[in-house]
């Protein structure tokens, strides 16, 4: 960030410094109001910038100001600029809103299209899933895999299945989360890949094999702040509660406290998710019901990530713990609203519907 700002006071007419200070005041810091300032600067500085505008809708999600979200979408189109970037986050600027007639619109661009498409049909199973339609979402999954696949992206094809394996750990499916994350590492070892699987692998119970890649990752990215200050804490810390040991858990993420608002990759609050289930471990429902509350609350954030929807039940449960019935059973409503398609099978849903009962 100091080099940026140098670099910008010292060139005030280059456009790139602010469009580095945007994507560090987001993505590592999760101060998005900032970010929107720098990358308002950056297209002010160069207006047809497509990069800055697909980053300045994504700023603007994250401070719920969709309407501003949209227009510059247009200003995009306007000046056509048919970046990939811009109708994937036009879409989960349209999921915000419940507009399903845009996220097709959106959806049938990016059809056909190599490097766009792959992108597409993965976020369209984070949406399926969102809502608990597992087998949809795993189709979509498995689509986009395919589509990676056909334009020799294998890095990128691993992605999303361990993006689909991630899913799989927190509904539930552990063995099937363990053989996804596995194929996936197999396929390709890239900093998210391997990021992502480690803490699916600590999710589902391998705990042998998340802690060598949590080893891993520290030993090839010792100067990451990310890697090292948000993933790795999250990833001894979801180790710890599989254990029985959700104090170490939360020790353990105190690092990660500065960063939370973060929109780090590959996964966005995730170690939020993680302190919360720790402390409903520990019995601790207020602070558990602070730390999901957060995730409902940054829904510009979250997009359609799922755990956004699972998010509810871990708020019912905290709520249950605290003994409060009224705002437990309202929270378990509400998740169970959302997932009113569900696929019944799944483990989170049978348990919640059961934890549900218990509180008629």
């Amino acid at each position: 960030m100091q080099t940026y700002e140098l670099w910008s006071q010292t060139f005030p007419r280059e456009y790139l410094p602010h469009g580095g200070l945007a994507h560090l005041y987001s993505t590592y810091l999760g101060q998005h109001e900032k970010a929107a300032v720098e990358a308002l600067e950056c297209l002010h500085l160069n207006p047809g910038n497509g990069v800055c505008q697909g980053n300045l809708i994504t700023y603007y999600a994250a401070l719920n100001r969709l309407d501003e979200a949209k227009a510059i979408y247009q200003q995009a189109m306007t000046h056509k600029l048919e970046r990939p970037q811009l109708h994937i986050t036009r879409y989960r600027v349209a999921f915000l809103e419940g507009d399903a007639a845009e996220m097709q619109r959106q959806a049938a661009w990016a059809a056909g299209k190599p490097g766009a498409e792959d992108e597409m049909l993965s976020a369209q199973s984070d949406t399926e899933a969102f809502s608990g339609r597992l087998a949809g979402a795993r189709e979509l999954s498995q689509r986009a895999m395919e589509s990676a696949r056909r334009n020799d992206q294998k890095e990128t094809a691993a992605t999303w299945k361990m993006n689909a394996a991630a899913r799989e750990a927190e509904f539930g499916n552990t063995a099937r989360a363990r053989a996804q994350a596995a194929s996936a590492l197999s396929l390709a070892s890239t900093q998210d890949v391997q990021t992502l699987g480690a803490v699916t692998l600590a999710r589902s119970g391998d705990a042998a094999r998340a802690e060598t890649l949590a080893d891993e990752l520290a030993r090839h990215f010792p100067l990451d702040t990310m890697v090292n200050r948000y993933w790795i804490p999250t990833i001894r810390a979801a180790i710890e509660i599989n254990r029985g040991n959700p104090a170490r858990a939360v020790d353990l993420l105190q690092t990660v406290a500065p960063y939370d608002l973060a929109r780090a990759r590959p996964r966005f609050f995730y170690p939020d998710y993680v302190r919360g289930q720790a402390y409903l471990l520990s019995r601790r429902g207020s602070e558990a019901a602070a730390e999901f509350q957060k995730i409902i609350d940054h829904r510009g954030v979250v997009w359609n990530q799922p755990i956004g929807a699972i998010a509810y039940l871990g708020l019912a449960r905290a709520y249950a713990l605290q003994d409060d019935t009224p705002k437990a059973r309202s929270a378990y409503q509400f998740f169970l609203t959302l997932w009113k398609d569900a696929d019944p099978d799944i483990p989170i849903l049978k348990q919640a519907k059961a934890e549900y009962a218990k509180l008629q």
